[in-house]
């Protein structure tokens, strides 16, 4: 008993004028951010197309080229913009 009273009167030391409501909610917030983050990693982790049959996915192979395209047409713009006058 005298235990749970020292850290009850810790916790109230660190964070004053905390109201139990908002503690508990800053701790449910945070379950919910954990068990989300876990869920998004596990779903990200399903879409993305695998090798199949030791070769890699046409449509990973032609978007990944595209966007290659993309950057260096981006970049080769940009580069050529800044040497003008």
């Amino acid at each position: 008993m005298a235990q749970s009273a020292f850290r009850q009167a810790l916790l109230t030391a660190r964070t004053p004028g905390v109201g139990i409501l908002n503690r508990r909610n800053a701790v449910l917030g945070w379950g919910v951010w954990k068990v989300g983050k876990r869920v998004a990693k596990r779903k990200a982790k399903g879409a993305t197309p695998s090798v199949e049959g030791g070769r890699p996915n046409k449509s990973l192979l032609a978007m990944s080229l595209a966007g290659l395209a993309g950057a260096l047409t981006f970049w080769k713009k940009r580069r050529g913009g800044e040497s003008s006058t």
